[in-house]
């Protein structure tokens, strides 16, 4: 029971890599051909959203690494 759950999150991970950057190309070309220049203003969007989940990331890391480096330090 447990290893089909393990594949389908091993197959469905790789699609989503795939398709979502697909998906959003699609959605940009189809604003162009329905709104023309609007699509700038939707392209500055989507790259502020993606900016900021970058620097989310970026932090979350940063944290992390900062919170082993300390509890490497005390048991020493």
């Amino acid at each position: 029971m447990g290893g089909k759950e393990t594949r389908a999150v091993r197959i469905a991970k790789p699609m989503l890599i795939v398709t979502t950057p697909i998906g959003v190309a699609g959605g940009l070309y189809e604003a162009w051909r329905l709104a023309g220049g609007l699509v700038f203003l939707m392209a500055v969007l989507v790259a502020f959203i993606g900016a900021a989940m970058g620097s989310l990331i970026y932090v979350a890391r940063r944290e992390r690494t900062a919170r082993q480096g300390e509890a490497g330090g005390e048991s020493r």
